[in-house]
């Protein structure tokens, strides 16, 4: 097969064609009043919808499930436990061979709406290779318990407590459990980094680090978009789901990631809390992947010299 010069620089127009495609679009109608900073409230709508940035989505996405299920055929099924009495309330633990290991909990994302444990499977590998345990929390889409994001972190909460007190049955040590999440992944595994865990009758300090890739930390916007749709915002329920505002219960050091194709308030969001983290004096970096969309920057955690994966080596100490 011959590849032209014409057919190549072609390809390279569409692409860029692709990833303009929101600005182009808001050029091409008037204005609205501003509702969030400078933007209106179809800009801010397409800010908190990753699928008008990422026309890539659904293979990148398909990406997760197929080499979730490589890694299944190469490590075998996970040893999976319920952590509470409802029927979605599973974590699936992929096990290290090393005694006493250190745990990862990963949170997944999928707009607070869809996604299981299963599908994100990927980056299993790398811990388990790296001596580390890698445990997938299953938990209920916020549509299903009639929008109430606090219900849904709380869900969080117990499934990051179950995996703390239970650490030592599977051969984990619970004084090295970690945190990380994507996406509205990423905005429940901040708010499990910034709990009061005195009200599960645990130690302050039982996650010893987290990793935050593009998510969300302040509830303000997200409520003003066409989130709230679906998520039933009060002023108590912006507040308590909101991060950033709890700053003085961190307690653990935090890396956040984003990509340059991600949305502008995705951006902003993981900029906006690193700062947020440093003004308090506290451990926070920042880390930016050139050329990644939302849901591609996802697949480096599963390569160890992949930005995320290297990064969540390191902040484990493997």
């Amino acid at each position: 097969m011959t590849v032209s010069r014409r057919g190549i620089l072609g390809a390279a127009a569409a692409s860029a064609l692709l990833a303009a495609a929101p600005a182009l679009a808001q050029q091409s109608r008037a204005k609205g009043p501003r509702v969030w900073l400078d933007m209106d409230q179809a800009e801010l709508d397409d800010a908190y919808d990753q699928s008008v940035y990422a026309p890539n989505q659904k293979q990148v996405t398909g990406r997760y499930v197929t080499n979730s299920d490589a890694v299944r055929a190469r490590l075998g099924a996970p040893k999976r436990f319920s952590y509470g009495p409802d029927p979605v309330e599973w974590v699936d633990v992929w096990m290290t061979k090393r005694p006493n290991a250190p745990v990862n909990v990963f949170v997944h994302g999928g707009a607070w709406r869809v996604g299981s444990a299963s599908a994100y499977a990927f980056p299993a590998e790398l811990f388990v290779n790296a001596g580390a345990h890698f445990a997938v929390l299953d938990f209920s889409p916020v549509t299903e318990l009639g929008g109430d994001l606090a219900a849904m972190a709380d869900q969080v909460r117990r499934g990051i407590a179950w995996v703390y007190r239970n650490a030592r049955g599977f051969g984990g040590d619970q004084d090295r459990l970690y945190v990380s999440g994507h996406s509205s992944g990423a905005h429940l595994a901040g708010l499990a980094l910034v709990t009061d865990w005195s009200r599960f009758v645990l130690p302050d300090d039982i996650i010893k680090g987290g990793l935050l890739c593009s998510g969300m930390y302040d509830m303000k916007p997200v409520r003003l978009s066409a989130r709230s749709r679906y998520v039933r915002f009060t002023d108590a329920i912006e507040d308590a789901t909101s991060a950033q505002r709890h700053i003085d219960r961190l307690v653990a050091p935090v890396v956040l990631a984003h990509g340059t194709l991600e949305t502008p308030e995705f951006q902003r969001q993981s900029r906006d809390f690193v700062a947020a983290v440093k003004a308090a004096g506290k451990p926070a970096q920042l880390l930016v992947a050139q050329g990644y969309n939302h849901f591609e920057i996802l697949e480096t955690l599963a390569n160890p010299y992949g930005l995320l994966g290297r990064a969540v080596l390191e902040q484990m100490k493997l």
